[in-house]
Parts: C-alpha cells; structure tokens; sequence
C-alpha cells in the first residue's frame, strides 16, 4: 500500500512539475512573440515601393496591442488598426522617399462614415505631392467606394461591380421576442425623439423616429454624394439619379456612368503600376501593407504638450470592466492628471460614444468643467458623440466635427426590466421577501411590475436629469434653456446640422481639434501625446482574454446574428437612468 501511495504521489508531483514547466515555456514563448511584434523596429520599405491599403482588418480609434493578431488563437486572431496609425502612416508615405504611390484594394469596410472621410482627406492629401493613388477589387460596397473614390483612376474586375444605390438605416425591434420570453421592459423616459427604448415596446419606428433618422440620414448622404461628385468630377443631381435608379448593376454600368474608369483583370491592373512604377513587366512590384508600415512623422520633443484624451466606448459606472467601456472613475482620473500636469498645456478630448450612463457621464463633465478652468479643452468628435457623448463634450471651449458624426441626442431614459412572467409562469421560479417600508425593494427587485407610485418617483428623477443634461449644454453652447429643449428632445444630428443649431462649432477632424488646442494654448510649437497610455501587450493580454475569449466563442457559433445578440445583451443591461444613444445606428 505504501508503495501505491508513493507512486500515486510520486505521479502527481510529475504531473505538477510537468504542468508547471510546460506553463513557463508557453509563456516564454508568448513573451517572445509578444516582444517580438511590439517592438519599435520599422519595416524596411525598398526603393520605388507601393503602400497597400486594404481594410480588411478592425479599425478602431487606437490600434490595440495585440501581438498575437497573426496567430490562430481564440479571441485575439483579429487584426486591427487604429484611426490615428492610419491617418499618420498615410502621411509619413507622403514624405517617403521610397513610397511612389497608394494602391487601395477595399471591397468593404466596417467603419463610420466620420471615419472614412479624415481617410478620405488624407488620401486627398497624399496625392497632392504628386504621388499616384489607384484604387481596384472585384466589387465595392458603399463605404470601400467613398474611399476608393478619391484615387487617380478606379478600376474594377469585368465580373464585379460597385454597389451605388443610396444610404440606408435599419433598426431592430424585439418587443415580440421580450413578449414571448415573458419579459416587460419598463420604459420611462423624456424626449419626443429619445427612441432608444422604442425596440423594448414597438415593432416599427414612431414617427417622430422615422422623421429624425430621415433627417440625419439624408444630411451623411449630401456629404457622401457631394465628396464623390467633387472627386469623380460627376454632378451631384446625376449620382443621386444614378443611385435612386438603381443604375450600376455590374462593372460595365459602373464605367458607363463613370464611377469607375475601366474594367480590367488583376494582372492588368498589375502592368497599370508596373508603368507608374516605370519598371519592367517582369520586375516584381515592392508591396508594402498599411499594417507592416509603422511608420509616423515624429513631433519635436522639445515642445509643450497637446494631449490626446480618448473616450471611446459606452460609457459605465465606476471603472469599466470590459473592453471598449468608459469607466466614470476611471476616466475622470485621467482627465485630472492631464489638468495636473504642468508639462500638459491643452486637452483635445477625442470622443466617439453613444453615452451610456448619465451618473457617470456627469461625474467626466466635472472634470472638464475643472480642467478648463487651468487650461483650454477641444473635442473632437468620431463616428459617434452623441447623448452622454455629447453631455461630456458640451463644456468644452470648441467642439469639432465630421459632417457625417452623429451627435445631439440630448435626452434621458430609464429601463426597468420585469421578469415576472419569465420566471412564474416560464420557468416555474418564484420570489418572496419582507421589507421595512413601502419602497424597499424598488430597483432592486426585477420579478413584478411597478406601481403607479414608484414609476411617478422613477419618472420624477428621470426629468431631474434630463433638466440637469440641458443645463449642461445651456452653461457650455450659451444657449437658452429653451434652445436647448427645442433642439434636443433626444432628436439625433449630423455634425454639418449641429453647426447650423450651435451644438458643433467647426467642422473637421482631430488635427483641426489640436491645431485649434495649440492656439488656444498660444503654443508656436508642441508635440502631441495620446492618452488614456497603453497597456503592455502582455497586461492587455491576461485583462482582456476573459472578454475576448467569450465574444470568440459567441461569434464562432452565432456568425453573422452575433450583432443581434450583443445588442439585445446590452439592451437588457441598461438599467438606471440612461443618457444614450437611440440603438444601435446602422448605416450602410
């Protein structure tokens, strides 16, 4: 028996060492890939080269540490680029010696329209050094062609064609789906158009809804007809003919009406570089893909600091326990040793948000509100700024943004969700308790409705906070309350039509927001620094596998109606007093 015992143990502390051994190698040869793909060596770009711009990758505001995009692991095989690497990169290539041109092969993109057009700007840029841009693929959807639009020639595969039919915005709706679970979602609210619980109680857009998305969806398609007019030298009144009809069905329609320049294969397409390049048809052409580039013009060092503050994500109590989120706490942290530090002598505050919670977005107004009392602070609005995005920028000195961002929605909602029905009559689950008083257990129990007297309380507070969300914007734009009530009623806008009603100062991108934050500063010269700083790979890597891990394993099995759960997940997550978003805007 003695014996058993030792061999038992003796195959125990086996296995544990082994375990244990074979865990410091993994991790060794993590760390090695993790330190090998962070570093700071720069792609070795040849002479006569072409920057490759794809898109087939993530774009989000900052590129993420993700070292182990390349690699086949579940969660972290996505690759991703940021905003500001693209928008740098494009205009260091501009400088390069090496870079001869841009060649954009994008048949669909996933980002913004905000987004799209500081690229498109960029690349407007990039030509006018002299430096060629061609753009080709198969088939383009209606944001790959907005870019692809700015190039010297566009050409397309005899086979593909260019999807040009006009913008649209859909809305999903589940109060039928709520219903047959046996869920009641509470709704109180304040705002005509605040129609970001209208999916909780309708199964079609209000028409106070389908008046504001007609709105805001038509002022983002005057930017996007206009900039292709402007680039393909193509009369506005003619596109939107164009699109309205259905003209371009194929790659022959598309040269016809001359959203593209020819038809061609790729191998033509490869000869068409080959002489820009001027080299030989048997030369191999010198490819060098926008993610390999890291390259960036370097400020002066020596300079007083612009600080780049991003506030990207919904924005949550407390610190923000997943990827993507604004933690109230958390950020107004940053924001306070941004204002404490001396070497920091202007905030650009880069927000692209839908809102989120109205407590915490208050608590980050505070701090800008401090902050701007020791130094100047611009937004830079993103894809999104809007409801307690838009609460956190309104105090500003300046507020900067695309045509195309979608901001406003000043307005307030609260959800109280009842899983009465669900948990009696649908899964046979009962509830029973006491309490002291009459409001005890009032948002803090979810198995039976409210009563008449505990919504009035809710609804009460509900116009607290939107009273307190318009004075906010009253004390920041210098507008009247009533200004303020007339243009918010939650009711959704562009940047160009939050210009016209005094919610946006100028249009433009982040580099307009710094320029105008260095002067304000009354900087001659300065160095730009971004902010919240990034987490190691390594650190990012063991917060976040959690979260990426799950979100893998939901998309592995849902595929394409993974979007559908995670916005049902977050729909029933928002409990409390709201300042958001209505849904998810979806435009395509």
């Amino acid at each position: 028996m003695k014996s058993f015992f030792k061999y038992v143990l003796a195959t125990i502390t086996g296995i544990v060492i082994s375990f244990v051994v074979l865990f410091i190698i993994f991790m060794g040869i993590i760390g090695a890939i993790i330190s090998s793909a962070s570093s700071d060596q720069e792609v070795v770009v040849k002479s006569n080269s072409v920057l490759y711009l794809s898109f087939d990758y993530d774009i989000t505001e900052r590129s993420e540490n993700n070292p182990l995009g390349s690699l086949n692991l579940p969660g972290y095989s996505t690759k991703n680029i940021g905003l500001d690497d693209i928008i740098a990169r494009i205009r260091y290539a501009a400088t390069d010696g090496n870079i001869k041109g841009i060649y954009i092969d994008a048949g669909s993109i996933g980002t913004g329209f905000a987004s799209l057009k500081e690229v498109r700007e960029e690349l407007q840029a990039f030509k006018k050094t002299g430096k060629f841009v061609v753009a080709y693929n198969s088939g383009y959807n209606q944001k790959s062609y907005y870019i692809a639009s700015i190039a010297d020639k566009v050409y397309v595969n005899p086979q593909g064609t260019i999807d040009f039919r006009g913008l649209a915005s859909s809305t999903m709706f589940y109060k039928d789906l709520l219903d047959k679970v046996g869920v009641e979602m509470q709704i109180v609210k304040v705002g005509t158009f605040k129609s970001a619980v209208e999916p909780f109680f309708l199964n079609q857009m209000s028409d106070p809804n389908r008046l504001q998305v007609t709105s805001y969806l038509g002022s983002i398609y005057d930017t996007f007809i206009d900039d292709i007019s402007v680039s393909r030298k193509i009369a506005a009144d003619s596109l939107r003919a164009i699109a309205n009809d259905y003209r371009v069905r194929n790659a022959d329609d598309a040269v016809h009406y001359k959203l593209a320049d020819a038809k061609i294969y790729k191998d033509e397409l490869l000869s068409d570089l080959r002489k820009r390049l001027k080299i030989a048809e048997k030369d191999e052409i010198s490819f060098v893909s926008l993610l390999d580039y890291n390259k960036k013009l370097k400020d002066d060092a020596s300079g007083a600091e612009v600080a780049v503050l991003y506030a990207v994500g919904e924005i949550v109590d407390g610190e923000g326990a997943r990827p993507g989120e604004i933690g109230g706490d958390k950020f107004s942290r940053e924001l306070r040793k941004l204002r404490e530090d001396d070497g920091v002598k202007a905030v650009v505050l880069r927000v692209n948000s839908p809102g989120g919670s109205a407590l915490a977005s208050d608590i980050i107004w505070r701090e800008v509100i401090l902050t701007k009392k020791v130094k100047p602070v611009i937004v830079s609005m993103g894809d999104v700024a809007a409801s307690g995005g838009y609460y956190i920028s309104a105090a500003a000195d300046s507020i900067f943004a695309e045509p195309t961002t979608i901001t406003g929605s000043i307005g307030v909602f609260g959800v109280i969700p009842n899983f009465q029905n669900l948990m009696n009559n649908k899964i046979g689950v009962h509830y029973d308790g006491v309490k002291t008083g009459k409001f005890a257990d009032l948002m803090t129990t979810f198995d039976r409705p409210l009563t008449a007297e505990e919504r009035d309380i809710i609804q009460k507070e509900v116009d607290k906070v939107y009273s307190t969300f318009t004075k906010v914007v009253s004390d920041g734009r210098k507008l009247s309350i009533a200004d303020v009530d007339s243009i918010g009623q939650g009711r959704v806008w562009t940047g160009t039509q939050g210009v016209n009603n005094k919610l946006v100062d100028r249009l433009g991108g982040v580099d307009a927001a710094i320029r105008a934050a260095a002067q304000k500063a009354k900087l001659s010269k300065y160095k730009v620094s971004q902010y919240p700083e990034k987490e190691d790979p390594f650190t990012a890597i063991l917060n976040n596998s959690k979260e990426k891990v799950q979100a893998w394993i939901a998309k592995e099995q849902m595929g394409e109606y993974y979007r559908y759960f995670d916005l049902m997940r977050k729909a029933t997550e928002q409990s409390g007093v709201q300042a958001r978003l209505p849904y998810s805007v979806e435009i395509h």
